[in-house]
């Protein structure tokens, strides 16, 4: 990545470039873990985690809360319309070039004003289109991804690819073909898609099968229109299980996996699967991370964490070593990332008001996957725990079990064996050495 980019005024003063210091360094703006250059199983860090910084939480969030007023006052948001989109474009390319981070994600409505009508809104897309790539071509930062916000403006409150009104969903698909041709402009990896509103809030004036139907049928649309200009990469879903609707029909991984392979879809899509979304609908993080992996179909991660006591999602930085080392174990055996990295779907909290706060969340949330692909790389290499988890299975390695597998044998085959072989031994699951095996790794 080349030097710092500072716009028509320097917003985050007194910050530079966040420099790599180590563990022993008590400077709260220096990465501790974090090297960039680093290499762990013959490839960098940077190349590994692959980060992205959200647009939308760290450059528009404003700690606003259903319980009270803005607490933190951006600089660069005392504007109006395109001058507001050049600031805050000036003040996330500078933020992101001091943190060292290689990628940003953003929705359209984060970057750009919305108008007055659809024509301008196209307009104003395409200027600020030109100005995140005149910014992408001075620091060397590219687009993860970037998608249509398709859940806030009015117009979608009954969700927009699955909308009951034709004319909603058709202006939905007029943002998803311009954000596809700003992707293009911007050389985007991915495309994703989140439906907020895309579920119902009550059965009695809901036709489900019409709107998921619906919704099969608006992603291909927006598959083929991707081709055709030139999209070469994933397009995600990202799943989440409620909220703001009481049901969203994108609910977890194995509910997005089974309507990608349902739709014949696995070809072009994959999941971007976010760590709150998952605990929200009763799993954990590596769950839906592992579920996607094992199927081919994990495209990217939004990395960020909920409050354990909290039932809505927080959005908060990643903080346990534990969870990003199951995560980056599951993330390196599938061969790492093969499209999609971690973007920082996550916003600094209410009462962090410092504008160096936004950096020294994103430096502990890099910090802690950093040490989560060590913890990681140390547990591939090592090797017992994937030996271990191989013989739990190996009686379906060779003879009657693999035989099964193979789709062999009948239940009469499977009856009579058992009576052949009576009750089967007592065979333990060492589950609590597979955990102390972990915790030795982190803490050894």
């Amino acid at each position: 990545m080349s030097q710092v980019f500072i716009g028509d005024k320097e917003y985050f003063k007194g910050i530079g470039k966040i420099p790599f210091e180590g563990k022993g360094s008590d400077n709260p703006l220096a990465f501790k873990f974090y090297d960039e250059n680093k290499k762990v199983l013959g490839k960098t860090m940077k190349d590994h985690l692959r980060f992205g910084i959200a647009y939308w939480h760290s450059f528009c969030a404003d700690g606003g809360d259903p319980f009270g007023n803005s607490t933190l006052i951006h600089p660069w948001a005392q504007a109006d319309g395109l001058d507001k989109a050049k600031n805050k474009a000036d003040a996330a390319f500078e933020f992101i070039s001091k943190l060292g981070a290689p990628y940003y994600c953003f929705h359209d409505a984060d970057a750009s004003p919305e108008g007055a009508s659809l024509s301008e809104y196209e307009s104003n897309m395409q200027t600020v289109t030109k100005m995140l790539k005149e910014r992408q071509d001075a620091t060397g930062i590219k687009l993860l991804w970037n998608t249509a916000n398709l859940f806030s403006n009015p117009r979608y409150m009954n969700g927009a690819s699955t909308n009951p009104d034709f004319q909603v969903l058709a202006y939905g698909a007029a943002q998803v073909k311009a954000c596809l041709e700003a992707n293009v402009v911007l050389g985007g990896e991915g495309y994703t898609f989140w439906g907020g509103r895309e579920g119902y809030m009550s059965l009695f004036n809901t036709n489900m099968k019409r709107e998921k139907d619906h919704l099969a049928q608006f992603l291909i649309a927006a598959r083929d229109y991707g081709r055709k200009i030139g999209f070469k990469g994933k397009f995600y879903i990202e799943p989440k299980p409620m909220e703001p609707t009481k049901h969203q029909y994108d609910y977890d991984a194995e509910t997005v996996i089974n309507f990608i392979k349902s739709n014949g879809l696995e070809n072009d899509f994959a999941c971007n699967i976010e760590a709150n979304h998952a605990t929200l609908a009763g799993h954990s993080f590596e769950h839906d991370v592992q579920l996607s992996a094992e199927y081919g179909l994990l495209g990217s991660v939004d990395a960020n964490r909920g409050d354990m006591q909290k039932g809505w999602d927080t959005d908060q930085f990643p903080n346990s070593v534990y969870e990003t080392t199951e995560v980056m174990r599951i993330i390196l055996g599938m061969g790492g990332f093969k499209t999609g990295g971690l973007n920082f779907d996550a916003r600094i909290r209410r009462n962090s008001t410092d504008m160096e706060d936004l950096f020294v969340a994103h430096i502990g949330g890099m910090d802690t996957f950093a040490l989560g692909l060590e913890m990681a790389a140390k547990i591939q290499e090592d090797g017992k725990m994937d030996k271990m988890k191989a013989e739990r299975y190996s009686s379906f390695d060779s003879g009657k079990g693999k035989d099964y597998e193979a789709g062999k044998l009948s239940l009469e085959d499977l009856t009579k064996l058992a009576h052949e072989n009576g009750e089967p031994a007592t065979i333990s699951g060492k589950q609590e050495y597979f955990e102390n095996l972990v915790n030795q790794t982190i803490f050894g």
